[in-house]
């Protein structure tokens, strides 16, 4: 059974062909603090995204290793400010960037989460967009101490979705 998908994001084409897509969750209960260990802590992001290490700072090391896919992304932090701004590129070696940019502010009750995802020229950014839907349905899981699978139904049903935004 496929899900009708709620978004939580945009999608966009810029000028040059790429596109950039704008996510955003808000998690009740839990402070920034706690938001923040999720995207940089190796052993929360391995409940919600993948085995992977964040080193703390500016040029330091983004590595995550997607053991069955075969995906690793393997770059630079690009920006740091904890528990603020965390930005890294999803991919690795000579692959063109990627860039991701995690931006937490304090609401109330909880922290809105913005994730902006940006692809090439060429690429499917609904497919990605797609994907950090279902990423961060397992961030919100995990927040609440029950890790899930990657939830494949939603992510299909919002590609589809994405796609419709693209006019596709």
């Amino acid at each position: 059974m496929t899900e009708t998908a709620t978004l939580h994001g945009h999608i966009r084409r810029l000028e040059d062909g790429s596109a950039e897509g704008k996510l955003q969750r808000s998690y009740e209960g839990h402070d920034r603090v706690a938001v923040w260990r999720m995207l940089t802590d190796p052993a929360s992001l391995a409940q919600w995204i993948a085995p992977g290490t964040i080193e703390p700072r500016k040029g330091g090391k983004a590595h995550i290793d997607f053991q069955d896919s075969g995906i690793v992304i393997d770059s630079a932090v690009l920006e740091y400010d904890a528990p603020r701004l965390l930005a890294y590129s999803w991919s690795s070696g000579n692959q063109p960037l990627r860039p991701l940019r995690w931006e937490l502010a304090d609401v109330a009750g909880g922290t809105r989460l913005t994730l902006t995802v940006r692809t090439p020229a060429g690429e499917d950014p609904a497919k990605a967009c797609a994907g950090f839907e279902g990423h961060l349905e397992m961030l919100a899981a995990a927040l609440e101490g029950v890790p899930i699978k990657f939830p494949f139904d939603l992510f299909l049903a919002a590609r589809k979705a994405y796609n419709e935004q693209l006019g596709k």
